[in-house]
């Protein structure tokens, strides 16, 4: 810039030096603290640079400028000085108020807070960097650099064209400057529009290159059919030549951390690269063509992406975008009032799958002893105890070797003994003190009886969840309407409550925050601008630009069809920094 606007190569030194010390400053400090090179703390530095080198580019070509009308005998030093001195205070100022406008940022909590963390500490480091060395490095630079022969701004034909453009645009704006301001407010007026337009979201979808698919079934199906109902989901998914492998499993991985029922399906498809997809095949369709291909009876189906899915089940134990968690006091109570919800939410529009987790769907074995009739032959809950682990689950009574490897030998009653409640109670044999053997029947009562599959418990409370996929809505919309219809249609009697989980979790909690973070940092704001100017005119005149700054932006999104999110409003509150600096510019 310095180049082709001043015809000057060594005050383009000027910035060309103070732009990697005060980058080095930035990577000085975020190793102080302990901040390492990733994307996110690197854009951070990206974004900084525009803004830090302004102050080194004004300064130089108001120092230009007074060389140009300086008197014959005037010395250099001097000039450069006052120049530095006319400009200084003012883009220190405007470095502050960028520098401030981040400080939303650190306020935020959670994922979002570890993600724009970093690009906020190494943004604000390099733009505190640039503030100080706007004062100090700069000046000092340009008294060596800035020598010679200084080539006045009419001369050179690039400027000559863009002041031959500018003076009739900037003259028709100053006469007509009523209606010019009449027609930025009306344009802000218009721009109300859109913005009501705009859907939310926490953030973007990142698109992995993988889809996960979460199936969930009926509890208490049998092993068998859930390997069979996997390898004929699988076979339909690997039919869509956009796939290029399938892996997919049913019920619980070999760990402890994961207590996933059989009912539940986990499966990877991989993707091939987007060139080798069918023309005109979007994520979004390809998962609607798959979603219609994969419906079967009693299955309700959920789609998101590994990396996402695990993000969100670590943070909130729900699977999908949006979820929402019943609590209360009774399981079968908390499953009805979710079956319930489940039926409304189905019938909201966006909701491309709802399913309430069935808790009370299992059935167990209940034996009882009857301590009466134990105290009769003289036995202990104990024995009755040990004669049902023997014969149920087993005891391993040898080892047999073979060869150099060896194998436990257990016994147990064959399965069709240890299914039947009647048969056990029968076929059980409890040995008494005497030598003798009782039925088990004689001692203990045994019923089959219908309980908990599961049972999910969040801060000591009893929860019940619902999973909730969308299409074609945004995060926000849809769980207003579905706030509503559920408000209207469910009513939950004393002691029960529902809470709204998920990204929308992660998007009410950055709301919250911004909400209230945002205003105190117009007022920091405001103050900067007010002990720079010392006049409440100049200070309103920046201020009031901002909204203006930010039209071109929402107009954008609206046509781009993006929603308002946590990655928008960080963009925005960059934004609205540079637009502050611009117009202290403008005024100086």
């Amino acid at each position: 810039v310095c180049i082709v606007f001043l015809l000057h190569l060594r005050s383009a030194l000027v910035a060309i030096i103070m732009l990697p010390v005060g980058i080095l400053i930035a990577f000085a400090a975020m190793k102080a603290l302990g901040l390492g090179s990733n994307i996110m703390s690197l854009g951070g530095i990206a974004i900084a640079v525009g803004a830090m080198i302004d102050a080194a580019i004004v300064m130089i070509e108001n120092a230009h400028k007074h060389l140009e009308r300086s008197t014959p005998g005037k010395p250099r030093i001097e000039i450069i000085i006052e120049a530095a001195s006319e400009v200084g205070p003012a883009l220190f100022f405007s470095l502050l108020v960028i520098t401030v406008s981040f400080l939303p940022i650190f306020t935020l909590e959670g994922e979002e807070g570890r993600l724009f963390g970093p690009l906020a500490y190494t943004k604000t480091f390099a733009m505190a960097a640039a503030a100080f060395l706007s004062v100090t490095l700069v000046p000092a630079l340009m008294v060596v650099f800035i020598r010679g022969r200084i080539i006045p701004e009419h001369k050179n034909p690039i400027n000559r064209v863009l002041i031959w453009l500018y003076r009739p645009l900037i003259g028709g704006v100053l006469r007509a400057r009523v209606l010019t301001i009449l027609l930025a407010l009306a344009l802000l007026g218009v721009s109300v529009w859109p913005a009501r337009q705009l859907g939310s979201e926490f953030m973007p979808t990142l698109n992995e290159g993988t889809l996960m698919y979460m199936p969930t079934t009926l509890p208490g199906i049998s092993v068998t059919k859930a390997a069979e109902l996997l390898q004929t989901q699988n076979q339909i998914i690997r039919s869509f030549p956009e796939v290029a492998s399938v892996y997919g499993k049913a019920g619980r991985a070999q760990t402890a951390t994961d207590p996933a029922p059989t009912e539940m399906f986990e499966t990877i498809i991989n993707l091939k690269p987007k060139a080798e997809w069918r023309e005109g095949v979007t994520l979004d369709s390809l998962k609607a063509e798959m979603d219609k291909a994969l419906q079967f009876p009693g299955v309700s189906n959920a789609w998101t992406q590994p990396i996402r899915a695990r993000i969100d089940m670590l943070a909130t134990g729900i699977r999908t975008p949006i979820g929402v968690k019943v609590f209360g006091t009774d399981l079968a109570q908390m499953e009805a009032i979710s079956r319930q919800i489940e039926t409304v939410l189905k019938a909201v529009p966006g909701t491309s799958s709802a399913y309430a987790e069935r808790v009370i769907g299992g059935y167990f074995l209940d034996i009882v002893p009857d301590r009466i009739a134990l105290g009769r032959y003289g036995l202990s809950v104990g024995d009755v105890q040990n004669a049902v682990v023997m014969a149920m689950g087993g005891e391993t009574v040898t080892t047999t070797v073979e060869g150099r490897e060896r194998y436990g030998v257990a016994i147990r009653y064959p399965r069709d003994l240890r299914s039947d409640p009647q048969a056990i109670a029968r076929e059980v044999q409890v040995s008494t003190p005497s030598g003798a053997s009782l039925p088990l029947g004689e001692v203990a009562s045994v019923e089959r009886k219908r309980g908990a599959t599961s049972i999910r418990t969040e801060n000591g409370e009893l929860a019940v969840y619902i999973f909730v996929d969308t299409v074609g809505r945004d995060l926000g919309g849809y769980v207003r309407d579905a706030q509503n219809a559920i408000a209207q249609s469910v009513k939950l009697p004393a002691g029960f409550r529902i809470a709204w989980s998920g990204q929308f979790e992660y998007l009410e909690r950055a709301e919250a925050r911004l909400k209230l973070v945002v205003p105190v940092t117009l007022a920091i704001i405001f103050l900067l601008l007010y002990l720079n100017f010392r006049r409440l005119t100049e200070t309103f005149i920046v201020m009031l630009s901002l909204p203006f700054a930010l039209v071109g932006g929402i107009w954008l999104l609206w046509w781009l069809g993006f929603n308002m999110s946590v990655a928008v409003a960080v963009g925005f509150i960059a934004l609205a920094g540079v637009a502050a600096e611009t117009g202290v510019i403008m005024l100086i």
